[in-house]
């Protein structure tokens, strides 16, 4: 498995499989790449059903970036003076179409519960859907299918909605009120603090699986040089055992040694009896015989 497999499986396996991938790689020796993997977050219901889309809809999600695009272009004509506003709506509703063909998709999806994706999560999809239609970063974090996080959609650069009854205003031309400029500014200040909570939260879920990655590799150290100490006594005892066994035999042998010489010697010993034994049997044969004449 790697990193890419993880975000196409269930949501509830995510976290299992990330733990396990990271293990083979320590155990492997890559243990740069085991950080990151530890370190890498478990995406959101919303974001995980967007990457299932990704997975096994490639093709719906290659005609919404298509639309994305064309509505783009054709917003770009309006604005230079080139388009008109049945184009744009044209554009517009593809698009439109499209989300809604993928989001209705996403309510296929069941969650790590195996229930339904709520109405709420089916939102988030189709906001993180259109976000990655006419924002080109959007479209890279979902084209990868890996997305943690789902995205937001906040609207069509300078156009509002298009609805069926005529063409949007360009930009240059709309004047917007003291209110109008405020809540912009709200939005803008709350869409910042929103990122910074995020990222704020990001940095502290990196922090706490960095911290937790450190204790499980000083925990497995510290395994391993226990393991090692054991291995180093047992090798301490083999050794020993070997060398009282070689002592013994040493022994035996130089026991066994001095027997055989000792037997030799007997041996001999007896030899030579035995030739003075005979030699008096020779003689006395000879002096018998002398007698008997």
């Amino acid at each position: 498995m790697d990193v890419d497999d993880l975000y196409g499986l269930p949501l509830d396996q995510f976290v299992p499989e990330r733990t396990a991938l990271a293990r083979e790689l320590r155990k492997a020796g890559e243990r740069d790449r085991a950080g990151e993997v530890a370190a890498l977050r478990k995406p959101s219901v919303a974001a995980w059903a967007v990457n299932q889309l990704v997975r096994s809809r490639r093709s719906a999600v290659g005609e919404l970036l298509d639309a994305g695009e064309a509505l783009r272009a054709a917003q770009d004509d309006v604005l230079a003076g080139r388009g008109d506003a049945g184009s744009l709506r044209a554009a517009v509703e593809h698009e439109r179409a499209a989300v809604d063909a993928l989001t209705d998709a996403a309510r296929g999806l069941l969650s790590s519960e195996g229930e339904e994706l709520s109405d709420t999560m089916i939102e988030r999809v189709s906001d993180t859907l259109h976000a990655a239609a006419l924002d080109d970063e959007a479209r890279a974090q979902v084209e990868q299918g890996r997305l943690e996080r789902e995205l937001r959609h906040v609207g069509l650069g300078g156009f509002g909605a298009v609805g069926a009854g005529g063409a949007p205003a360009p930009r240059a031309s709309r004047k917007k009120t003291d209110k109008d400029e405020k809540q912009q500014a709200g939005r803008r200040e709350h869409e910042r603090e929103r990122t910074a909570r995020e990222q704020e939260r990001a940095r502290t879920a990196r922090e706490q699986e960095r911290d937790r990655t450190a204790r499980e590799q000083a925990r497995a150290q510290e395994e391993a040089r226990r393991e090692a100490r054991v291995a180093e006594r047992e090798a301490k005892r083999r050794a020993e055992r070997a060398e009282r066994a070689a002592k013994l035999a040493l022994e035996r042998r130089d026991k066994a040694a001095e027997a055989l010489r000792e037997a030799e010697a007997d041996l001999a010993a007896a030899d030579a009896q035995l030739r003075h034994a005979e030699e008096a049997v020779r003689e006395a044969e000879t002096a018998s015989r002398d007698a008997a004449r």
